[in-house]
């Protein structure tokens, strides 16, 4: 692997993880603004617990060493996760700003993704 690959690698990973652990533990205690928020899009508030359960889950999966077939899960969850996200906000016409959160995150998912190291892909390449 490229130590440039890497660098890529761990960078997005770090960031991704982070913005994750961020916004789940914020989910988790269900700040009223986001609970506030979670009703403008139209979800009940109960899905902010399984959301912020879930995007923990999902970190502590990427970043242990072995186990591909978990971490191809993990990163296909945040994947789902933050296109639903995005098309949620296109779905209540929200304003430009809105994007950039669920972007950001499904920009780093899928850099983590592609340039992990053979040893954290289901077939090495």
């Amino acid at each position: 692997m490229k130590k440039s690959h890497k660098i890529t690698y761990w960078i997005a990973t770090i960031w991704l993880s982070l913005g994750m652990v961020s916004t789940g533990i914020v989910q988790l205690i269900q700040m009223e603004e986001e609970v506030e928020k979670m009703g403008t899009l139209g979800y009940p508030s109960y899905f902010l617990s399984i959301i912020g359960i879930w995007k923990l889950l999902g970190v502590i999966a990427i970043l242990i060493p072995k186990s591909p077939l978990v971490k191809e899960w993990a990163y296909a969850g945040f994947f789902f996760l933050m296109s639903g996200a995005i098309f949620t906000h296109l779905a209540v016409k929200d304003e430009a700003v809105a994007y950039f959160g669920p972007g950001l995150l499904l920009l780093l998912t899928v850099l983590s993704w592609y340039f992990r190291p053979a040893d954290r892909r289901i077939i090495p390449d």
